[in-house]
C-alpha cells in the first residue's frame, strides 16, 4: 500500500513539475512576443506573462521540494 501511495504522489509531483515548467516558458513567450496586445479580453499580454512566469516557478519549486520530501520519507 505505501508503494502504490508513493507512486502517486511521484506522479503527482512530476506533473506539477511539467506544469510549472510549461507556464515558465509560456509566460517568457508572452512577455516577449504579447507587448501591448490584449489576450483574449483577459488583459495585456505581458500582464498573463508575468503572472503565468511567476507562477509557473512557483510550481516548479514546490514539485521540488515535494520530490525531494517524498524520497526522503520513504514513500518512494
Amino acid at each position: 500500500m505505501v508503494k502504490i501511495k508513493g507512486i502517486g504522489l511521484a506522479v503527482f509531483s512530476f506533473a506539477l513539475y511539467i506544469i510549472g515548467g510549461l507556464g515558465t516558458f509560456g509566460g517568457l513567450a508572452l512577455i516577449l512576443l504579447m507587448k501591448n496586445k490584449d489576450l483574449w479580453g483577459w488583459g495585456e499580454g505581458r500582464a498573463i506573462g508575468y503572472l503565468f512566469f511567476c507562477v509557473g516557478l512557483c510550481l516548479s519549486i514546490l514539485a521540488v521540494l515535494l520530490m525531494r520530501i517524498f524520497r526522503n520519507r520513504g514513500f518512494s
